[in-house]
């Protein structure tokens, strides 16, 4: 009998060459409904930088993560639902979908998970959490450990957000913990990392890279390895009227992929930006990064079109 877990799509591991991740995230205001993550798998050729004409790798993803605020009145998981279904609508029609480009993926609040999960998976999406514990068992009241969102069906968990940091007190201890939980469940994590002020972007990199190896410190003192996502979200970016400067954005992530690059415990690893990311800025940074949050403006599910136009 093939239970969620088998079904659930996982993200694509690539075979000879780098697959490029794009997460786009819509940041709202107040309760979180849901995050809905896109991933564009190419299918072959090369989409060529705006830029400096460099070639991008043939294999691309996007991610979409929608952190959304209802009305105290309104039904959020039924909303959340309903979000997911308009998105997924959208694929249904699009070229980068339809031809076998794009691959979604979605990180819903857990009471909407199984919700989710009923349509994700017929649909080819695959889902995750928005945290975890680092036990797997305990009496750890109220807490989700990694096993059971492996259990449902998730292949993926977002670990260290800046919220989580600010509002519940997560060190960098216990976001090492649940980084090293997430891989020992099988579970891809979304690494959140980013410096508080702006400054250099040379010491921005640097200060980010310290965070990365924080984090990984318990899987690689346990050989603990697995697909990783980066997200480098510079604090002060996050809500602000514009996103870091596309030059600030590709320095910090250029560090970020030299330096996990070729990883033997991560081979699948991949740099993706957020903080006031919307339409308009991935084709300004595509050339280093793999992906990207994109911001508040996925209220309107809409904005994912306009992303997968950006894509073609």
């Amino acid at each position: 009998m093939q239970t969620v877990a088998d079904r659930a799509p996982r993200l694509p591991r690539p075979a000879h060459k780098r697959v490029t991740i794009w997460l786009l995230g819509a940041i709202l205001v107040a309760a979180v409904a849901t995050a809905l993550a896109v991933a564009l798998i190419g299918s072959g050729g090369q989409q060529a930088d705006p830029g400096a004409g460099a070639s991008q790798p043939a294999a691309q993803e996007v991610t979409l993560r929608l952190v959304s605020a209802f009305p105290e009145n309104q039904v959020y998981v039924k909303r959340t639902l309903e979000w997911v279904r308009g998105v997924a609508d959208i694929c249904a029609d699009h070229p980068a979908t339809t031809g076998g480009t794009v691959q979604f993926f979605v990180i819903p609040t857990f009471p909407s998970i199984p919700g989710v999960l009923d349509i994700a998976a017929p649909a080819g999406i695959a889902v995750g959490g928005q945290d975890l514990h680092w036990e797997d068992v305990g009496p750890f009241t109220g807490e989700v450990s990694g096993a059971e969102l492996a259990e449902l069906g998730c292949t993926l968990v977002e670990v260290g957000h800046a919220e989580r940091r600010a509002m519940f007190g997560e060190t960098d201890e216990i976001v090492a913990r649940k980084t090293l939980a997430g891989l020992r469940n099988g579970l891809a994590p979304v690494l959140c990392i980013g410096e508080a002020e702006p400054g250099a972007p040379a010491e921005a990199g640097a200060l980010c890279i310290e965070q990365l190896e924080s984090a990984l410190a318990p899987a690689r003192a346990s050989r603990t390895g697995g697909q990783l996502l980066v997200a480098y979200e510079p604090i002060w970016a996050i809500g602000a009227p514009e996103p870091a400067p596309p030059e600030y954005v590709t320095t910090v992530c250029r560090a970020l992929r030299e330096h996990v690059g070729g990883d033997e415990l991560f081979p699948d690893s991949k740099v993706i930006y957020g903080g006031s990311a919307g339409p308009g800025l991935l084709p300004r940074i595509a050339a280093d990064v793999d992906g990207m949050f994109l911001g508040r403006f996925a209220h309107d599910p809409s904005a994912v079109r306009r992303i997968l136009d950006e894509v073609l």
